[in-house]
Order: C-alpha cells, then sequence, then structure tokens
C-alpha cells in the first residue's frame, strides 16, 4: 500500500507525452524528424487527438497500438539518464497476438522490457524513434542482446544487439518466450506460470498480460483437446510449478486434468463465471482481486495504481504490462466500449476508493492514494470516462463511525 507518493508524471512530461503521442497512429509514421541514438526528445508529432491528465489519471498513447506501446514505454524510459535506459526492448509483430500476450513477461524482472510493435516486417516509425530514444544498454544474461524480435525480422537501427525467436504456433512460441524468459534469470526456473486457452476470445485474455509482468510468471497456451507436446515439455521442464488457469471454461475440463500432471493447478474464481457470460470485465476483476500466497495481484483495498483498456484493442494489454511491472503496479481493467463506465467496474473502483476520516486530527495527506494509467486516444476512452475514472479514484472524505477505535494523529 503505498502512502501519499508523488504524482507519477510532472506536468511537462505528461505535455510532452501527449504532444508526441496524441493521435499518433499509421496516419502519422511517415513523419521522421531524424531522432538518432543520441536524441532525448521523441520526434514524431501527430495533432488531432485529446491527451488530458487529471488529477489521478495518466493518458498514455494515440490512434493505435504502435503508438500507445511508445508511449508506455517513453514514460517508464525516458532514455535521458542511465538509470532510465532498459536494458532491452521487445519487438514483436503487431499481427502476431499470442507472441505479444506472452511477452507480457519479459516486461517483468529481471528484464523489465518495455515491449514495441512492428507491423510484419516493418518497423513504423513511432516504434523505431522510441528505439533509438531509449537507447538499450543490453542485457548481459542474453548476450548482451538490445532488442528482442520475436515473429518479426523487422530492421532495427544500425548497431544494435539483436537476439531474434520466429513465429510460431500459439504453444511453441509461449514455450520459446519461457526459455528465454529462464536464461534472462540466470537459469532459475519460475516456480508460477499462467495458462490459457489459445483459442479464447482475446478481451478473455487481456489482464493476463499484466499478471505475467507482475508476477514475472510465464504465459504457456493449451487447447481444450490437449496440453501440446511444446507446453508439456515446458511445464515438465519447471518441476511441478504452481498453474494458475485464467477462464477455465474456456481450458475445459479434460485439459485441465492433463495440466494436474505437472503441478498444483488453480482456476482464478471469478473469472469461469465471466467466460461463461462472455463478460471481460467481470474477468478482469476478477484477476485484479486473485491472491494465492505471493501470487496475484490481491488488490481489496485503496493505494494502487490501476491501467485500463478498451476490449477492442487487446494489443493495448501487452503494451501496458511494462506500467504493471514498475511504478505503482496496476493490474489491467477493461472497458467495454469508449463512453461509459461498465457498472462491475465501476462498483469496483467504489470498493477500493481512498478515504479519510473527515476529522480535525486526519488529514487526506497522510491517506492513500489510488492512480489510473489510460491507455489510448479518446477512440478506446472518452474524455468523459476518463473523468468518471477521476472522480472514483479521488480520495475522499468520511464520517467516522461510533465503531472505529479513537486514533492519535500520531498513531
Amino acid at each position: 500500500m503505498r502512502t501519499a507518493p508523488p504524482r507519477l508524471l510532472g506536468a511537462a512530461l505528461v505535455l510532452a507525452l501527449a504532444a508526441l503521442f496524441a493521435g499518433c497512429g499509421k496516419a502519422g509514421r511517415g513523419q521522421d524528424a531524424g531522432g538518432g541514438p543520441t536524441s532525448s526528445v521523441l520526434a514524431v508529432a501527430a495533432p488531432g487527438a485529446l491527451a488530458v491528465a487529471t488529477r489521478n489519471t495518466t493518458r498514455l498513447g494515440g490512434a493505435d497500438p504502435a503508438a500507445d506501446a511508445a508511449a508506455v514505454a517513453r514514460a517508464v524510459y525516458p532514455g535521458l539518464t542511465p538509470g532510465t535506459r532498459p536494458a532491452a526492448v521487445v519487438l514483436v509483430d503487431e499481427h502476431d497476438w499470442s507472441a505479444a500476450l506472452a511477452a507480457s513477461a519479459l516486461a517483468g524482472a529481471p528484464l523489465g522490457a518495455p515491449l514495441l510493435y512492428s507491423e510484419g516486417d516493418s518497423l513504423p516509425a513511432v516504434s523505431r524513434q522510441t528505439l533509438e530514444a531509449m537507447r538499450p544498454v543490453g542485457a548481459p544474461a542474453l548476450g548482451g542482446a538490445q532488442v528482442i524480435r520475436i515473429g518479426t525480422s523487422a530492421a532495427v537501427p544500425g548497431g544494435y544487439v539483436t537476439r531474434s525467436l520466429a513465429a510460431a504456433e500459439p504453444a511453441v512460441a509461449a514455450a520459446a518466450l519461457q526459455r528465454l524468459l529462464r536464461v534472462a534469470s540466470g537459469g532459475a526456473a519460475p516456480r508460477q506460470v499462467i495458462v490459457l486457452a489459445a483459442n479464447a476470445e482475446r478481451s478473455l485474455q487481456m489482464p493476463a498480460a499484466g499478471l505475467a509482468a507482475e508476477s514475472g510468471a510465464p504465459i504457456l497456451f493449451v487447447t481444450q483437446a490437449r496440453v501440446p507436446v511444446a507446453t508439456a515439455a515446458a511445464l515438465a521442464g519447471l518441476g511441478h510449478p504452481s498453474i494458475y488457469v485464467i477462464d477455465a471454461p474456456a481450458v475445459g475440463t479434460h485439459t485441465l486434468g492433463e495440466l494436474r500432471r505437472f503441478g498444483h493447478v488453480t482456476a482464478l474464481p471469478g473469472t469461469s463465471a465471466a467466460v461463461e457470460r462472455a463478460d471481460p470485465v467481470a474477468s478482469s476483476i476478477a484477476v485484479a482481486r486473485f491472491t494465492d500466497g505471493g501470487f496475484g495481484w490481491g488488490v481489496k483495498e485503496p493505494g494502487h495504481g490501476l491501467v485500463f483498456a478498451n476490449v477492442a484493442r487487446p494489443l493495448d494489454a501487452p503494451a501496458g504490462a511494462l506500467l504493471s511491472a514498475t511504478g505503482d503496479y496496476g493490474p489491467l481493467l477493461l472497458l467495454e466500449a469508449a463512453s461509459g463506465l461498465p457498472a462491475a467496474l465501476a462498483g469496483y473502483l467504489g470498493d477500493i476508493q481512498p478515504a479519510y476520516t473527515a476529522a480535525p486530527q486526519f488529514r487526506p495527506v497522510r491517506g492513500v492514494y489510488n492512480h489510473g494509467w489510460l491507455l489510448g486516444d479518446e477512440r478506446a476512452i472518452s474524455a468523459l470516462t476518463q473523468s468518471e475514472i477521476d472522480s472514483l479514484l479521488e480520495i475522499s472524505p468520511r464520517k467516522p463511525s461510533s465503531e472505529e477505535p479513537s486514533v492519535s494523529p500520531a498513531e
């Protein structure tokens, strides 16, 4: 729980990000001001979209996932000092959803890698210039690799050390990423894994991105028919790990039984019912609430970061995974449309809304705070919805209950 932290981004940085990324989509990728490896400011600007920072929220991104990923990467890694440069950057084809989702685990410890998108084997200007601005230093455990290309042969700026994983079916690609994560961890095997049905709805898979980044648990894929050979081999090599299944109905009872041969299986409560109702909002809330010992978010009280994305833009989940593994570590919460806050989400935010006792001896600066990161422009999350979220994150006074113990200001 965080106590009275400073605001996450200063006004100058927020305005800079707004100018650089607002509406920075496919239409604006041809613009290039020649930002090189020593650039301190990203040289891409595309006007026409609204980006707003409110008291309790910060909007990052633009018109598409490439712009959103670039904005998240620059917010976490401005690249202006040695301490704000990443070890390595992950570059993944935006057409390969499963690889992008599995790559979310690389945003967690120890690599802390931001994710950027390629467009097939082409590197959008916003991704290239963000890479140049961050100037990754290289990951020693990965042979000094500065760029990890997954399922793409997009050319990167000259001089960068690259490491590539070929495109493959979901189970094979995820298993390869699990091995890469293990190498990056110095050979230490993860003790937890997240398992998803490869053919499940993307909106129901999205919350796994933030959970993998926060926990460092790799994502592996199965089908309702079986545990694929690549997944079975990965699980067998981890020595009976804890297996957490999101959206168990999509995995199926037969495959759940097979998974129990490899480790202790836990189906996240709440996600199963959400799958049966095809309710990604409820599933994301269930993932945010879940905790099992040291695994899971367990966000049931105020004092947290939160990441918001639109279900219509699933690639924003891997793009925003870095926000779940740095700063104020926020779970991903989903909206079904740009306008309007789902009742279930409003209720959840109300449950964890910060408050302070409205008495002379108590002050809000002694309280805890929530902060929301919003991904994308107004076509993803409207300004009105941002205002509604802001209000539900704001610390507010409450009347002291007669049953509450008397506490001195010092306490």
